[in-house]
This record gives structure tokens, C-alpha cells and sequence, in this order.
């Protein structure tokens, strides 16, 4: 039996789950673990709602991330709070912040926000191209890499990936779209940030997830604390 994944926040409308990388969200082949299996066997058999105990053992996934891709993952536990949840990463009221590690330059002074545009294809609609915005700036250099943070108001397949990877600084370990640096855990991108209504009684929740402990060994001129003052 797996361990239970940590969790970010936790009541019975939603789970907000730390996704390690290497697992997937959800629909993962037969015999091979995701976030949602996981949860259906840790938390189905022994949810209950209350007043929607006919929703016992509901289980929603309305966000998702690539199985490389470390970070929040948000699961609702009612219908209503997924329908909810669902409507708000749709009309783009959810702030999202990503923290990667690039290869190459990246194409930008350091500390200054630029906002990307571009139309990228749609992988469930070969020959669709729609929209893709993100703000990005990188934080810290060293050597070929660049520690970067990234604002996605947009969320296509893939989208971080090929924007970072289109302007010549692909994220580190992501041979799949032209990375030469290797990373054994995953790809160097996380999901660090998330701000979001509650779904049932509209207070603003703003969850924060931890960077995975390797990070910082992989990249220790990147990732060393601040210095006071500066």
C-alpha cells in the first residue's frame, strides 16, 4: 500500500494533494498508480458528507498536472464543489504559480515580468491552434541554468513546456521538447502556488507547496536562502 500523499489543505468539499513527480493525476494505465487511484483507495471507502452521504466516495479531479510535474493537485469531494471549482479554473479567477529550472538564456533581465503570448496546437484537436498566455521572469542564474517563476492565466497541455522550450531555455530533464541537462526526478518544474475560492463558502484559499527536498541539493547556487537585506 502507498503512503498517503501530503496534504496542502483538506475539508469535505475539497483535497488539495502535494503531487510528487513521476505519478500521474489521473487515468493512468491499468495497474499503474495516479493521485485519483491513490485516493480512491485511501479516502472512498470511508468518506462521508453528511447531507450528501449519497456522494459518499465522490471523487473530482479539477486540476491536473503532467506526470513529470511536481506540485499541487486539486481533487473536489462533492459534485457541487467540483462543478464550482471546474467554473473557476475555466473563467481563469484561479491564480497559478509555477517554479522552474531552465537550460540556456533566458530571453529576459532578471527580475523583470514579461508577459508570452503565443498559440499553441491543440493536442486533443490536431490542426487547432488556442491561446497560451503566461507571465514569466527569471529570478537567479548560475552557470546554464536560470531559476525561473511562471504565472499561467491560461492551462493547455503541455503549455509551460513548450513556451519555455520554444524560446530556446527548455525546463531541466525535459528531453521531450529539447533539454539536454538530466533530472532524475521527473522535470524540474512544480506547481507552487495555487489561489482559489472555496467552494462553499467563497473565502479566498491560498495554498502554498514546498519544493521537493532534491531541489535543493540539485540545485544548490539556485535555490540558496536569501541574503537579509537584499
Amino acid at each position: 500500500m502507498s503512503p498517503r500523499l501530503p496534504v496542502l489543505f483538506e475539508d469535505r468539499h475539497l483535497i488539495v494533494l502535494l503531487k510528487p513527480a513521476g505519478l500521474a493525476t489521473a487515468n493512468a494505465p491499468q495497474g499503474v498508480e495516479s493521485v485519483f487511484s491513490i485516493l480512491q483507495r485511501d479516502l472512498g471507502p470511508r468518506a462521508s458528507f453528511g447531507a450528501e452521504a449519497d456522494e459518499e466516495g465522490f471523487l473530482g479531479v479539477v486540476s491536473r498536472l503532467d506526470a513529470p510535474v511536481s506540485g499541487a493537485v486539486v481533487v473536489a469531494r462533492t459534485r457541487a464543489a467540483a462543478a464550482d471549482l471546474a467554473r473557476q479554473f475555466r473563467d481563469r479567477t484561479v491564480d497559478k504559480e509555477y517554479v522552474a529550472v531552465v537550460e540556456g538564456r533566458f530571453p529576459g533581465p532578471l527580475g523583470t515580468w514579461l508577459d508570452w503570448n503565443d498559440m499553441l496546437e491543440d493536442h486533443d484537436s490536431p490542426g487547432t491552434r488556442r491561446a497560451a498566455h503566461v507571465r514569466a521572469r527569471v529570478v537567479r542564474r548560475a552557470g546554464e541554468a536560470s531559476l525561473v517563476e511562471l504565472q499561467p492565466s491560461t492551462g493547455r497541455r503541455h503549455q509551460l513546456r513548450l513556451q519555455l522550450s520554444s524560446r530556446r531555455c527548455p525546463i531541466v530533464g525535459d528531453r521531450r521538447y529539447g533539454a539536454r541537462l538530466p533530472f532524475e526526478d521527473g522535470i524540474a518544474l512544480h506547481s507552487s502556488r495555487l489561489a482559489l475560492d472555496h467552494p462553499a463558502t467563497a473565502a479566498r484559499l491560498i495554498l502554498e507547496a514546498p519544493l521537493p527536498a532534491g531541489w535543493a541539493e540539485r540545485f544548490p547556487s539556485l535555490l540558496r536562502p536569501p541574503v537579509p537585506g537584499r
